[in-house]
């Protein structure tokens, strides 16, 4: 148990770490990420680059800690989204009956029968490529919370549905209470930790997502850096093997995804 906890704990301060140097990227270097050293392309870590350079020249260590700021600090914007997406259709959903709540439901089986990924890249691809990188950011995330409300939804319904002839709803209802009333106060509240879990789900799902979405190129676009469009060109074994500090956004990635979900697993654990 002591071992857990103190994995647990590492988990949390790992996070906490790469939040942080995510938040103040330009406290931890003062190189620019787009800011190119023509004459040093893929050089070896040094003193003065500490990750070495890419194929362009630019300092990989600043890439890595200002992709860090676009993919960690997004996803749970687009996590967010999808979550009050799920909360309030689910809610409406489980609280109403009838022919709404077939209507959600049959549009949320819908969207779980496609696959999120295949659906992500035909809507992306459709939108222009040669979109300035900020506005690729917001395209990126937005239409992952846009699509990744529907497995939430389920859950959330499921829960909603109990709450629906408890006692507390039966008395609002006898009191007059309107509908929005009803959910907005009564049921939302009740239903926080399960929006709280979803919302932490959510979060490596789409941190995976849109570094699958950044590999091949409808992402995050260059030159903002993103862990995604940082392991662009992976595919290359003989460029990696001849520079395996290119490796480590993948590095940090795989880190983020395990200590996320071991921190959620413990919680429910100890719940």
């Amino acid at each position: 148990m002591n071992a857990q906890r103190m994995l647990r704990l590492f988990c949390r301060g790992t996070l906490l770490v790469i939040f942080a140097v995510g938040l103040f990227a330009g406290s931890f270097t003062h190189y620019s990420y787009a800011h190119q050293f023509r004459e040093l392309p893929n050089t070896a870590p040094s003193a003065a680059h500490l990750l070495g350079t890419d194929g362009l020249g630019r300092d990989l260590f600043t890439r890595i800690v200002y992709g860090t700021r676009v993919s960690l600090l997004l996803a749970p914007a687009a996590a967010l989204l999808a979550t009050i997406l799920a909360a309030v259709l689910g809610g409406i959903a489980g609280l109403s009956g009838g022919w709404l709540e077939k209507i959600i439901l049959a549009s949320t089986d819908l969207s779980m029968s496609l696959p999120l990924l295949f659906v992500l890249i035909a809507l992306r691809a459709l939108l222009p490529l040669d979109v300035s990188p900020i506005l690729s950011v917001v395209a990126t995330f937005v239409v992952l919370g846009l699509l990744g409300w529907p497995a939430s939804l389920r859950v959330v319904w499921a829960a909603a549905r109990h709450l629906r002839d408890s006692d507390h709803i039966l008395l609002a209802q006898a009191l007059g209470y309107r509908r929005s009333q009803i959910l907005l106060r009564q049921v939302i509240p009740c239903l926080r930790p399960i929006f709280l879990a979803q919302f932490w789900i959510s979060i490596p799902l789409f941190i995976l997502t849109e570094a699958t979405l950044s590999m091949l190129g409808l992402g995050v676009m260059e030159p903002l850096p993103s862990w995604g469009n940082l392991l662009r060109g992976s595919e290359d074994f003989a460029a990696m093997a001849a520079n395996p500090w290119r490796l480590v956004p993948l590095v940090v990635l795989v880190l983020t995804v395990i200590c996320f979900q071991f921190v959620f697993r413990s919680s429910e654990e100890l719940a």
